[in-house]
């Protein structure tokens, strides 16, 4: 009851944060104007040209999933793993972080996947996604210096207070917290080592985890892991040219603010909302696209691309679900058919 209970506040907070941007974002805004925007002002063409991109992200995503999990010996068809994939981020749309789980889920009820293992592939997956956007954020931050200084400031943060605003003493006090909460995991972690239970979990993680270092064939786990992050860019990019505002500010521009973004969503509300809407409307407003001008470009934008997150994972849903059922039926014959039969 209170893991229950606990998971529900949490919910409920993250839910309360992104509602309580988004509110003061637009709590000025004519929101009448938006149908005008979407029937009269926007070019859908380049909208649909970016769909393809959005969709071929998670396939991608889905075909790499088959990679990791050969290692630790689990196998699963395409066909699975895409719409588990699928599934995975609209399911997070109601709860955020949930969609990991729920994959892994579907992965074990359709095609008897270990739960254990395909969590611990899901863990390499992040840890390597979280590396390419460390290094386009760097690379990024490089290029682009100036303008994310002036971010920090607009947004409140202050970089010269974050690397000098403390002294040897709070570096020293900060180091040692760090590592006494690693000393705590440590210890909880033989705690909890010695229930059966737990072990088979943990070490199914682990073999999840290290499977990365057995995949057969790394060039084309590397091409599916560029390829899901051009396909994120380009998903995004795309919308630029649906607005007059943002059709000419460039590629510069779209990868500041894709990278922003990529930043922002860390944040656990539905989809990144509001912490998304907040993060690249402030880059646009910086690159001297007219604050009006941002909102629409922002709400727009994520509402569409949330609602084909939405769609994929209605088709991903009722795919898995006649896959599923077919497995069951070549495991469980029906028995009066194969009477029939043997007659």
């Amino acid at each position: 009851m209170k893991n229950i209970g606990s998971k529900t506040i949490n919910v409920l907070l993250s839910l309360l944060l992104g509602g309580g941007i988004l509110y003061w974002m637009y709590r000025d805004f004519d929101f009448h104007q938006v149908s005008q925007v979407l029937v009269h002002e926007m070019r859908w063409e380049w909208m649909l040209l970016s769909f393809p991109f959005g969709i071929m992200a998670q396939v991608l995503r889905g075909w790499r999933w088959k990679q990791t999990l050969e290692p630790a010996g689990e196998k699963a068809r395409r066909k699975t793993l895409v719409d588990a994939v699928f599934i995975s981020y609209a399911t997070s749309l109601l709860i955020p972080r949930i969609g990991e789980l729920v994959r892994c889920g579907v992965l074990k009820r359709c095609d008897g996947v270990s739960f254990p293992k395909a969590l611990g592939t899901v863990v390499t997956e992040r840890a390597i996604d979280t590396l390419v956007v460390l290094v386009i954020t760097a690379c990024t931050l490089l290029w682009q210096m100036s303008l994310f200084g002036t971010f920090f400031e607009r947004t409140g943060v202050n970089l010269n207070y974050l690397l000098h605003g403390f002294s040897i003493t709070g570096w020293m006090v900060t180091a040692l917290c760090i590592a006494m909460i690693g000393l705590l995991a440590w210890r909880l972690y033989h705690r909890l080592y010695i229930y059966n239970k737990v072990r088979e979990t943990i070490n199914g993680i682990w073999q999840g985890v290290v499977s990365l270092k057995n995949v057969s064939n790394v060039p084309l786990f590397i091409a599916f892991t560029l390829g899901i992050w051009l396909c994120y860019f380009l998903h995004y990019y795309l919308t630029f040219f649906c607005f007059d505002a943002t059709k000419d500010l460039g590629m510069s521009c779209a990868l500041v603010t894709f990278i922003v973004g990529s930043i922002a969503v860390i944040v656990p509300t539905p989809n990144g909302a509001g912490p998304w809407h907040f993060a690249i409307k402030t880059m646009l407003i910086l690159y001297g696209v007219a604050e009006n001008e941002a909102l629409f470009f922002v709400l727009i934008v994520h509402g569409v691309q949330t609602l084909l997150v939405v769609l994929l994972g209605i088709f991903g849903g009722v795919r898995s679900l006649i896959l599923s059922s077919s497995t069951e039926e070549d495991i469980h014959p029906n028995p009066k058919s194969q009477t029939s039969n043997f007659k």
